[in-house]
């Protein structure tokens, strides 16, 4: 739904532009003609969000800055980083701050008032979980091994697509009538994990199957693979806090910012497929 567009002639900082949403995001501001500058600690400048000092020379010249945090806005020093990271891209002379945040997580609605206080232009984009995760990340290799186990049972989630998180985020960095606006961001149904997979399952033509385990014996797991301390404490948190029902229902986010229907499930699966990534 096109709002009137903004100046192109302006700078979009993308932090995480190397990850889910913002290469994505990254890819559409370029095909569009918008001048866009990558946050990661690959790029140049890099850019650091444990490292403060790398904050300043990415800032430079930018009227506008996604942000998104990594690995979430959950884990401890999240909120102060953000407010400081706020205050000096307000002091830098930006105009303009779109906050990836997420569902159900107070520490995320500690850091959206962060950002809605500024006292420049704002964006929220609240996200539930995202389909990729099934594709993208940590959900894949238990995909590919027939074998998925969490500690989550029948609970509905809203999984939402990351390509329209991306085109709300760059509808609201490039076009007027999305400042002020928190977007609630999911997807058009709730699935359990175990239907998600399921349909995946059903989709590629392969048996998966689906365990749901406790979350202590899931963390055990995560810990005898090595997984670092830091990450099963998050993963902790997501599925004992997140995903106890909190976020069990839907909401219109897309709907209002795009005009259309958020991307059902059903269809990422379809996409995703042809891509070959579940048959390695």
């Amino acid at each position: 739904m096109s709002k009137g567009i903004e100046n192109p002639a302006q700078k979009t900082l993308v932090l995480g532009g190397t990850g889910k949403t913002g290469s994505r995001i990254v890819q559409r501001l370029t095909e569009r003609g918008w001048q866009v500058r990558i946050g990661s600690r690959s790029a140049t400048p890099a850019f650091d969000w444990m490292d403060e000092s790398t904050w300043g020379p990415v800032l430079r010249g930018v009227d506008a800055v996604y942000i998104t945090f990594q690995p979430d806005l959950a884990v401890p020093g999240a909120v102060a980083s953000i407010q400081s990271f706020v205050e000096m891209a307000v002091e830098t002379g930006v105009q303009k701050l779109v906050l990836l945040s997420g569902r159900g997580e107070p520490e995320a609605e500690a850091c959206e008032q962060i950002v809605i206080h500024s006292g420049v232009d704002w964006t929220i984009l609240r996200a539930s979980w995202f389909n990729q995760n099934f594709s993208e990340s940590y959900l894949l290799e238990p995909i590919l091994a027939g074998y998925v186990t969490l500690p989550v049972g029948h609970v509905g989630e809203p999984f939402i697509d990351v390509d329209d998180i991306a085109e709300v985020a760059v509808a609201a960095l490039t076009e007027n009538g999305h400042t002020g606006q928190l977007y609630e961001l999911t997807g058009p149904r709730l699935l359990t994990f175990e239907e998600a997979v399921g349909e995946i399952a059903r989709t590629i033509g392969r048996s998966i199957q689906y365990e749901p385990i406790s979350m202590s014996a899931y963390a055990a797991m995560l810990k005898e693979y090595g997984i670092p301390e830091a990450f099963v404490a998050l993963l902790t948190y997501l599925f004992t806090e997140v995903l106890d029902g909190r976020n069990a229902s839907l909401a219109d986010g897309v709907e209002r910012a795009l005009g259309r229907k958020p991307t059902d499930f059903a269809e990422y699966v379809r996409k995703t497929a042809i891509t070959g990534v579940w048959n390695q």
